[in-house]
């Protein structure tokens, strides 16, 4: 079982080599990176070429460990207790199971995705150790323990907002997608949109890489974000000049989808004044 990328998917060597190595180790591969850089869509890729189904547990600030193994509902259980429900001794009838529980019982093997772990609260991961590590755990309603039938490919994200515990990150096999330089960026642009103009191609990726660059530029557009800006330009029909640096206006056409804030666009407009001022 090995994942080598997909043709809507240009993986690097050193991304497909960490994604190998996770699941020959059995161990959760840690993806960390720029927003936008596709570390979700990889393990719906990775997902989609092993040929496994895949789990997507997306978290949340208010998300709790627990919940993604269980959730006993207490309340529903007292209105049936009340109403003189049958059911209300069947304790079992008041679980319902969470994300790594279906990972846990599925059939076969499956891509669980634990997404954006680093927006939950930083008790998070370590009451996620034991689980992970030993692909079991214990229903405290019901007595019963959950074991994975097969262990399944663990991927998990994370946008570098929190540092994440030592002893999490012990159990992971961790890597960092870098943001793609031109050659690379230029492949995943091609997949997105295979009949785009060689030189109109060339230009845009100039001028975007020339935004990204910018000094003081409080947040950098990502893959995703200059994926939309193309299709907008494809959609105008702009030519290459009109993506041109003009001296007059520092903004780029169709701004809005690369730059996502006022203080960026602030930026751009002064450093517009200041050329027309050396003007």
């Amino acid at each position: 079982m090995r994942f080598e990328g997909t043709d809507s998917y240009i993986a690097s060597d050193d991304l497909r080599i960490a994604v190998n190595a996770a699941i020959t180790l059995e161990r959760p591969l840690l993806v960390k990176g720029e927003p936008g850089t596709g570390k979700t869509e990889l393990a719906r890729q990775v997902a989609g070429a092993l040929g496994l189904p895949i789990i997507e547990w997306h978290v949340k600030s208010t998300t709790r460990a627990a919940q993604g193994l269980y959730e006993y509902d207490a309340v529903s259980r007292l209105r049936d207790s009340q109403l003189g429900e049958g059911r209300v001794h069947d304790v079992a009838a008041y679980i319902r199971p969470g994300k790594l529980w279906d990972a846990f019982t599925a059939e076969g093997r499956v891509v669980l995705l634990i997404d954006e772990i680093d927006k939950a609260d930083i008790e998070f991961p370590n009451d996620l150790l034991q689980e992970l590590d030993r692909m079991e755990f214990h229903v405290y309603e019901t007595g019963e323990t959950v074991t994975a039938r097969q262990r399944p490919v663990v991927i998990i994200t994370s946008n570098n907002e929190k540092e994440l515990p030592d002893a999490f990150l012990r159990r992971c096999f961790f890597h960092y997608i870098r943001f793609p330089d031109t050659e690379t960026l230029t492949e995943i642009v091609r997949v997105h949109f295979p009949d785009i103009r060689d030189r109109l191609l060339s230009v845009a990726l100039t001028r975007f890489f020339e935004i990204r660059e910018t000094p003081g530029l409080k947040k950098k557009p990502s893959t995703s974000e200059v994926l939309d800006w193309l299709k907008l330009i494809l959609s105008e029909d702009l030519s290459p000049e009109d993506l041109q640096r003009d001296a007059k206006d520092s903004l780029p056409k169709l701004h809005g989808a690369l730059l996502k804030n006022e203080q960026d666009v602030s930026l751009f407009e002064r450093l517009a004044f200041m050329s027309r001022g050396r003007g």
